[in-house]
């Protein structure tokens, strides 16, 4: 074990593993040995591709998309997500200054790897998505991590971030609607963000949008839209959610030329395009019928909305109302230093595997997502079971003394 540790990269030593994928992946053990494990660990949407889109994808099959594609994606999407981020977001970009990658993952580790020299410090407002802090680490930049808890319905203040800007920040990074805490930041709170960025030259906005299309606050607002934020943002955004596209890996960014092509160099190298025939369903998919997307978006609002009742009938449970994405993050720090039996609970790791051991449901602590207060579900799942796997962990919650 020492060799392959002296082998090892400090890169690779430091990096956490993906506690979304680590928890999915016990639950799956869990369930390999028959037991009835509900798992709502991960962050993927429970519904199939919409059929037109698949039928997209296998008409550019058969009409032989199956080569290589320019590394920044086909002409046809790129001018797509130009029409797509004019449409939905007033933003206007040219077609070269798209670049699609194999999922909006790889969008914002491409930024920060051509961004970041070492030590440059990014701005991350937290709860923030598992990832976020590793890729930074990963592009040899600082995470400075920027915290709101519930009382702020998980919403850090302009005045936060203007605190924590220093002569080394070059980026801030977030997501509305947010992962884990499905908050969504309003036009007035990232305005007040965006006048913040305007007064520090040097500074930039990655501004992760994938949630976009599961908002249940009415109209989603872009803060590159935004007056003093315009030449300042890269937006960030891709298919796995809106359009149940996980598997596809599929993701894009909008960016001022000079990113888009620092971008560009640095995806030729690691990657090069993203699958041909997958591009071609993805410029279908933002041109086409948008019901399937609403009626999804529907029912994770009633899951939404189910969920934060019957959570709201726990001791010790204090949930927020996510007014997007399909997640629910309760503090559940009233429940520390409760015990059952041996097990004692002393923060979110040890009450999630206290779940996943007693009433076998799959949650992910929020000590993952910056917050060591919080845990989190995920609504994708289905009303029953989402309805019998808060009745486990109401048992489970009771059960501590």
């Amino acid at each position: 074990m020492s060799e392959t540790i002296t082998y090892l990269s400090q890169r690779a030593l430091r990096m956490e593993e993906s506690a979304t994928l680590r928890m999915a992946a016990m639950a799956r053990e869990l369930k390999a040995k028959g037991l009835q494990v509900i798992d709502l660990s991960l962050g993927e949407p429970d519904f199939d591709t919409p059929d037109h889109i698949k039928e997209a994808a296998k008409k550019a099959l058969d009409d032989g998309y199956t080569k290589y594609t320019p590394v920044a994606g086909l002409l046809e999407l790129r001018e797509a997500i130009c029409a797509k981020f004019l449409r939905d977001n007033n933003l206007s970009f040219l077609p070269n200054q798209i670049v699609v990658s194999n999922g909006a993952k790889q969008s914002i580790a491409n930024i920060c790897m051509a961004m970041l020299n070492p030590g440059d410090e990014v701005i991350i407002l937290s709860p923030y998505w598992v990832s976020y802090a590793e890729i930074v680490k990963v592009a040899e930049g600082e995470p400075v991590i920027v915290h709101a808890g519930i009382d702020q319905d998980y919403k850090a203040t302009a005045a936060q971030v203007e605190a924590a800007i220093t002569e080394r920040t070059k980026l801030v990074l977030f997501s509305s609607p947010c992962n884990p805490t499905g908050s969504v930041f309003s036009r007035e709170e990232l305005q007040a963000i965006a006048d913040v960025v305007a007064k520090h030259e040097g500074v930039y906005i990655i501004s992760d949008e994938i949630y976009e299309y599961i908002n249940f606050s009415g109209r989603h607002e872009s803060i590159g839209s935004l007056e003093g934020a315009k030449d300042r943002t890269i937006t960030v955004n891709g298919f796995s959610k809106g359009f149940a596209m996980t598997g596809w890996r599929l993701g894009y960014m909008g960016a001022p030329k000079w990113i888009a092509d620092a971008c560009n160099k640095i995806q030729g190298q690691f990657t090069s395009g993203a699958s041909s025939f997958g591009q071609k369903a993805a410029a279908y998919a933002l041109t086409a019928d948008m019901e399937p997307t609403r009626q999804m978006a529907e029912a994770f609002r009633r899951r939404r909305d189910l969920a934060v009742e019957l959570l709201g009938q726990i001791p010790g449970v204090k949930a927020n109302v996510p007014e997007g994405a399909f997640y629910s993050f309760p503090d559940i720090s009233a429940l520390f230093g409760k015990r059952n039996g041996d097990t004692v609970i002393n923060n979110p790791d040890d009450f999630c595997e206290y779940l996943l051991e007693s009433v076998h449901v799959a949650a992910v602590s929020g000590s993952a997502f910056g917050d060591d207060n919080c845990f989190r579900i995920s609504f994708a799942a289905s009303e029953e079971q989402l309805r019998e796997a808060i009745v486990r962990i109401e048992r489970a919650v009771r059960a501590l003394k």
